[in-house]
């Protein structure tokens, strides 16, 4: 795995987070899947098609979101890797939303799940 450098649009598009996340490319995206598995990490990747929605599943562990491509979603291989597939329920006439923000949706739900597990343990 290697660092990614982000050019300066990237950078200004990322509002801050840049600095702080570590985003880092690989050569093979299944392999890399595969050996965040044998760590422990749950692949959960999101699929317009999946049966399960994002909000019924336990994100509280060792996870990781997988994103497809727009328009493309994710390739056969990556998505036969993932441990889980999601959706992210949409109603009214909306059908799917862009990357970027299914990924917020996605990120977001994530985060509740474990603040309100710490919550619930106090």
């Amino acid at each position: 795995m290697k660092q990614l450098l982000l050019g300066f649009h990237a950078v200004q598009t990322a509002s801050g987070a840049a600095e702080v996340i570590p985003i880092i490319t690989v050569t093979n995206l299944a392999r890399t899947m595969r050996e965040m598995q044998e760590l422990g990490v749950w692949l959960i990747g999101t699929d317009d098609q999946a049966h399960e929605s994002i909000y019924d599943i336990d994100l509280k562990g060792p996870t990781a979101i997988v994103m497809g491509a727009e328009g493309e979603g994710m390739r056969r291989l990556t998505r036969e890797t993932c441990d889980q597939l999601v959706h992210i329920p949409m109603q009214g006439a909306v059908e799917s939303l862009n990357v970027s923000v299914a990924t917020g949706v996605t990120l977001y739900e994530a985060r509740r799940q474990r603040l309100g597990a710490k919550s619930a343990k106090k």
